[in-house]
Formats: C-alpha cells, structure tokens, sequence
C-alpha cells in the first residue's frame, strides 16, 4: 500500500514538472536567409526550449512566409527540410519557393494567414 502511494505521488510530481516545462515558450535564436536562384531561398533557424522538431520547422515556415511578404509575393512553398538537435539546440535548414501565385504541391503555404497564425502563436518572423 505505502509503495502505490509513493508511485502515484512521483507520477503527480512528474506530471506538474512536464506541465511547467511545456507551458515554458521556447527560445527563438534567429533566421538566416540566403537567396539561392531566383525564386529559391534557404531559411536556417535555430531554437531551444522544445522536446519536438515540430517548433523548429514551424519557425522556418514562419521565416519563409515574412520573407515572401517583404519581397513581394504570396505564396511559399516547401522544397525540403533538414532538422538536427544537439544539446537541446534544434536547427533547422529549410528550402522554399516564393512565388506570387499558388504554386502547384501540396506543401504550399499562404504567406499572409501564416505570418498573421505565427504573430498569433507568438512564432517571430523574419
């Protein structure tokens, strides 16, 4: 009996520590943008604070929607994406296309609901 309390005591602790961790925003540790032909862009941002790689690549789609905006366009669409992490840093190297209109592909994003869903979940852009 005094062993199920002690378990059920640490599943509670460990319940409320992940709850605190989660409810922690991650830390956003900049953009890097480099124009490789004419409409192709590579997009390297870095972030800590997360346990997923989903938050890094959502920071590179936020990435690549402003920058389609400042240069005119918009539409983006993904290429592909490369995510690493060490040391609790997660990157990620991500390929898009900005064009003024909807790209063909299923990856296509529209670049000004993304920037206004990114300034609402609190996602910096370029």
């Amino acid at each position: 009996m005094l062993r199920a309390l002690v378990v059920s005591v640490l599943l509670v602790g460990c319940a409320g520590a992940q709850t605190q961790q989660a409810t922690q925003p991650p830390t956003y540790m900049g953009v890097t943008t480099e124009l490789l032909d004419g409409d192709l862009v590579d997009f390297k941002v870095a972030l800590r604070g997360t346990s997923t790689p989903d938050a890094v690549e959502k920071y590179a789609e936020c990435a690549a929607a402003q920058y389609a905006l400042i240069r005119g366009y918009s539409f983006a669409r993904l290429v592909r994406t490369n995510v690493t992490e060490e040391g609790g840093t997660w990157r990620a190297d991500a390929v898009y296309t900005i064009s003024p209109d909807l790209p063909r592909g299923s990856a296509t994003i529209d670049a000004v609901v993304t920037v206004a869903d990114c300034g609402t979940s609190g996602i910096p852009t370029v």
